[in-house]
């Protein structure tokens, strides 16, 4: 796969939105809230599947060899991190909100809305299993999946949501025409 100047510079682009992302963080117990998820929307949403995909994936992989790009730093030791399921699921929502807008024969708010709330979906299915797995069977920390549920997703529904609803906003007034830029 090569990629084009323009798209290797709008994959940076989303990387290091990602990392400022990262690092505005309000704590919580076990998942900080930061703004990553805005940009893993937005990446998939403008740069559409394949590129919203690979930014996120080069996310990962630079904070996995030690650039300190996560909310809490880097290293390959991020891996056996609670949260890092998350960060797994930042690759799938990115593309998958990224082909559901490129399905779209016309952007509405309702559309984008939806795909958002898809991507979201599947961050929260993947971090909150992660989140689990990790904290009973390698921590050994029992927490039930209800506590799991609970403070890996539902406690960051209305701001995500939120979140999703400006990224949606966007899409709708500037979406095409950031597409149109990038895909020229």
């Amino acid at each position: 796969m090569k990629l084009t100047t323009k798209e290797i510079t709008m994959v940076s682009l989303f990387v290091a939105l990602i990392t400022i992302g990262s690092k505005i963080t309000i704590p919580s117990p076990i998942v900080p809230f930061t703004l990553q998820w805005m940009f893993v929307a937005l990446s998939g949403m403008l740069l559409g599947a394949k590129l919203g995909a690979i930014s996120m994936a080069v996310y990962i992989i630079l904070g996995l060899i030690g650039l300190p790009v996560f909310a809490k730093g880097g290293g390959i030791g991020y891996v056996v991190s609670p949260t890092f399921g998350y960060l797994l699921g930042f690759i799938a929502a990115a593309y998958i909100i990224g082909k559901a807008v490129e399905g779209m024969k016309d952007i509405r708010f309702a559309g984008i809305f939806g795909a958002m709330v898809l991507g979201l979906l599947v961050v929260y299915t993947i971090g909150v299993s992660y989140m689990y797995l990790m904290l009973n069977f390698y921590i050994g920390k029992s927490i039930t999946i209800s506590k799991a549920i609970w403070t890996g997703a539902l406690i960051f529904v209305p701001t995500d949501l939120l979140s999703a609803v400006v990224c949606s906003l966007l899409g709708v007034r500037v979406g095409g025409q950031i597409r149109a830029i990038i895909s020229n």
